[in-house]
């Protein structure tokens, strides 16, 4: 295991001495399948055959990099057969669909993956999952500096520096004579144009690079994340060419086994002779297998084994039951029902409550295709002509394509046309959707963009209650409107207005700040602040947003003690300050002042409760 993995399950779970299921998972399957002792090692490449026949190791990199391992997963092992999806997209990326295609078809063969055979009308390679396509496609890539490109390449996928094997690729090249019978055969037919010998250098190069199972699952998730390698965020291998790497791995990377692999499996995959097998679960991780001993087909016999029951296991198969589940919709509830950050008067959160089922909020998740856009839309468009505002949260979704991208944005105009608003959140730079969404935007007043869903909570809630609440009237001190101070007397009040000091906050003034002594309470007369946390590294998390009338530290009048966090302000803001000592004096001669003061905190405190548990009812 890589030291440098930084998302390794290890730094996720084990350092916070919580168990991964997966990983606990992965321990007991490689415990099973290591009483597998069927097949025999690769030998007629002499350097195959000293491996460890009962070497085993399993390895899933999800699509974010999070990395799971059980077994020998940092031993190195040639690549072999493995690498031929790759190199395919690499000649389509540097010589064109077109170009590649004359020189190479897609069609599975049925036969075994060394036969000596082209098809029958076009004298071509039936696939370039096949020796004879992989030779075809090194003639391709053939040029002044291959070697160098083809371990650039094979680094990158991997996300470290690989290097060649050399025993092993002498090896080849010492008993390869099968691979130049069908480069010749090639060169007789046009399939290959330079000299057959130098093909095959470049073909057994290939072959012969140093991987370990980590390394292949690395590989394995940058396919499953669109070509980007999820550890160094590098744009591999282009999307569109993507699709054409696993379309062919899944009906040939299994050599003369894929049609039963398909059907059984369901998860493009490659394997190599040296017991290696890559698989790829589209938009969710990449797997490896490395053992070496081999079935009659020349497939790891422990890896298809895992393989089957990892399909099995966790519903992998493309075409199964949870590949066509709904799970893109986390959830969906109307304002009021869940808030924002932002605290709220006694009256206000009432008014919400009322008033807030005319904005619909939906946080999404996972990737958004032809079928989960559908979905999402049906949703949105649910009771719609009861609604002012949608808010759609993005902040989870891995990747939209480009059907779900015009599906959605066909939907946004629709609702946009009706003069309703939509609230956008989360919409992460790297998604095209968000460039188009910011295009969009220009020209539409009521697109809005949020950068977390918190914000636009709070936006939609202001809106809500616009024209129905007026701010404070600092010059007058009506203190009469606060919830904490509702239901003193005139003299009560009398008293408190000799108490209180009025101060005011420049934008990002601190109000008060951790670890200070708590020796007064404050209540926001105008603007706003926000309650935050040093999460250290220099990065702060907001906890609460206090507008008019919201109080903090009030609990300085029971404990004291000091602040447990930062109130800074987020514009210029003004506080009503009441000093605890003074308070506590002041009670001495009237002692329902403080009665009723506390008395109000645990209805603040009680209605607080409610909602948190409004929203933890919300997630389940």
């Amino acid at each position: 295991m890589h030291e440098d993995s930084r998302s390794n399950w290890r730094h996720n779970f084990l350092d916070g001495h919580v168990p991964s299921p997966i990983q606990s998972y992965l321990d007991d399957l490689l415990h099973r399948m290591l009483q597998n002792a069927q097949g025999e090692v690769a030998t007629y490449i002499p350097e195959l055959g000293k491996a460890d026949p009962e070497a085993l190791g399993i390895c899933i990199t999800m699509a974010d990099g999070t990395i799971y391992t059980s077994g020998e997963c940092d031993t190195e092992f040639t690549i072999q057969s493995m690498s031929k999806p790759f190199t395919y997209g690499q000649a389509l990326k540097l010589r064109g669909p077109e170009a590649v295609l004359k020189r190479v078809g897609v069609e599975p063969t049925g036969e075994a993956f060394n036969a000596i055979i082209l098809d029958e009308e076009k004298n071509r390679p039936f696939n370039p999952m096949v020796n004879a396509g992989a030779i075809s496609v090194a003639n391709l890539l053939l040029g002044p500096a291959s070697q160098d490109d083809m371990l650039s390449l094979f680094s990158n996928l991997a996300g470290r520096s690989l290097t060649l094997n050399e025993s092993v690729y002498r090896s080849k090249i010492a008993t390869g004579h099968r691979n130049r019978a069908i480069a010749y055969m090639m060169l007789n037919t046009g399939m290959i144009d330079n000299d057959p010998e130098e093909v095959l250098k470049l073909y057994f190069q290939q072959c012969s690079i140093d991987v370990t199972c980590q390394d292949m699952a690395m590989m394995g998730a940058t396919l499953a994340n669109l070509g980007v390698n999820p550890k160094t965020g590098v744009q591999v291998i282009e999307p569109n060419y993507v699709q054409s790497i696993l379309t062919l791995m899944n009906t040939c990377g299994m050599y003369d086994y894929a049609g039963q692999w398909a059907f059984e499996v369901g998860i493009p995959a490659k394997s190599g002779v040296a017991g290696g097998i890559i698989a790829v679960i589209p938009g969710q991780a990449g797997i490896s297998v490395w053992s070496p001993r081999l079935d009659e087909h020349g497939n790891s016999v422990r890896g298809v084994a895992v393989c089957q029951e990892l399909s099995r296991r966790f519903g992998l198969h493309v075409f199964g039951e949870k590949a066509h589940s709904s799970t893109v919709i986390r959830r969906s509830y109307p304002l009021g029902e869940i808030c924002s950050k932002r605290i709220r008067s006694l009256s206000e959160r009432a008014f919400l409550t009322a008033h807030g089922s005319k904005v619909m909020a939906n946080e999404l998740q996972g990737t958004l295709y032809f079928a989960s856009a559908e979905m999402v839309i049906r949703r949105l468009t649910e009771g719609a002509s009861e609604l002012s505002d949608i808010i759609v949260d993005f902040s989870r979704v891995h990747n939209i394509d480009d059907a779900a991208a015009h599906l959605l944005m066909a939907a946004f105009d629709d609702f946009l046309k009706q003069g309703r608003r939509i609230r956008l959140s989360g919409m992460r730079p790297e998604l095209p959707f968000s460039a188009c969404i910011k295009e969009k935007q220009r020209d539409l007043a009521n697109l809005l963009l949020f950068p977390d869903l918190d914000d636009a909570l709070e936006a939609a809630e202001n809106k809500v209650l616009e024209g129905h609440f007026e701010e404070f009237d600092t010059a007058k001190y009506e203190m009469s409107k606060l919830d904490l101070l509702r239901g003193l007397s005139d003299l009560e009040y009398g008293v408190l207005e000799n108490l209180v000091r009025i101060y005011s906050y420049g934008e990002g003034e601190k109000i008060v700040s951790e670890g200070d002594d708590a020796a007064s309470f404050y209540i926001i007369a105008n603007g706003l602040a926000d309650v935050v946390i040093n999460m250290g590294e220099g990065r702060n998390k907001r906890l609460a947003s206090l507008g008019p009338g919201a109080s903090f530290g009030e609990l300085a009048l029971v404990e004291g003690g000091r602040r447990t966090a930062d109130v800074i302000a987020a514009q210029s803001t003004m506080c009503y300050v009441f000093p605890v000592e003074g308070m506590l004096k002041a009670a001495e001669t009237h002692p329902n002042i403080l009665i009723k003061l506390l008395c109000n905190m645990v209805g603040n405190i009680a209605s607080r409760l409610k909602h948190a548990n409004d929203e933890i009812r919300g997630l389940q």
